[in-house]
């Protein structure tokens, strides 16, 4: 599967902390290998949701010129824990200036009313006072001192400074993986195609008005359709047990 092995190659950049992506032609494999290793190495597989957090990585980094400031990957104490926190943590520095956080949620489902659903509540639940108040405590010191902006960056993380101005800095990304009634069936990407995919994509963002989030944060929908999800989650785990 081609997009299985596009997620791949971003997992040096996802799983590896800056000091550790001196990647050249020699130490290329070696490289991949560890970040293979420190996503996961259990054999149940199914359930595992870091393709697409992957994803949402690859698509903030190429799209919207992000850069990872905490790898999510640095909170597991063994590579197959399942954490609580969340899915991707960057910064965006506009042109217009001032620094963004950008805060992924992502839900890598077969159902996309369900993924949708639960996006929202989690979002609910990391916007709660107590959740980022914790989170600004714990990701703060992840921040590499050589990351660009890095005071005004460490400014938003600071005790003193208030959950008001970290949510006004902040993009949550809502990033769901799905199985696509019109991804099952396109042949091409025409009209069609195209028209079937804005009707899926109103009818998440449809939902998320109705939670009410939009009025309270910015947030950033991205939609990945999959033919199905299990066809996506053997080929990554494929590809990621290869390099282990």
């Amino acid at each position: 599967m081609p997009f299985a092995s596009h997620l791949v190659e971003w997992l040096p950049e996802y799983a590896l902390p800056e000091e550790e992506l001196n990647v050249n032609h020699g130490n290329m494999y070696v490289k991949l290998r560890q970040a293979a290793i420190r996503v996961y190495t259990s054999a149940r597989y199914e359930q595992r949701g870091e393709a697409g957090e992957i994803a949402i990585h690859a698509i903030c980094r190429e799209f919207f010129e992000t850069l990872p400031i905490s790898p999510r990957v640095f909170y597991k104490t063994t590579s197959n824990d399942v954490i609580k926190a969340f899915d991707m943590v960057h910064a965006r520095f506009p042109r217009s200036g001032g620094v963004e956080l950008w805060l992924g949620e992502s839900k890598l489902y077969t159902d996309t009313g369900s993924a949708i659903t639960d996006a929202i509540a989690s979002v609910s639940e990391h916007i709660k006072k107590g959740f980022l108040e914790s989170q600004k405590l714990f990701l703060g010191p992840q921040i590499a001192k050589a990351t660009p902006h890095y005071d005004e960056l460490m400014e938003l993380f600071q005790p003193q400074t208030s959950l008001d101005k970290f949510l006004s800095s902040a993009v949550f990304v809502v990033g769901i993986l799905s199985d696509s009634g019109a991804a099952k069936v396109a042949k091409r990407i025409d009209d069609v195609y195209l028209a079937a995919l804005k009707g899926e994509l109103a009818a998440m963002s449809k939902k998320i008005d109705a939670s009410g989030l939009p009025k309270k944060i910015r947030i950033a929908l991205l939609y990945v359709p999959l033919s199905t999800k299990a066809e996506l989650v053997a080929a990554f785990d494929s590809k990621l047990k290869g390099l282990q």
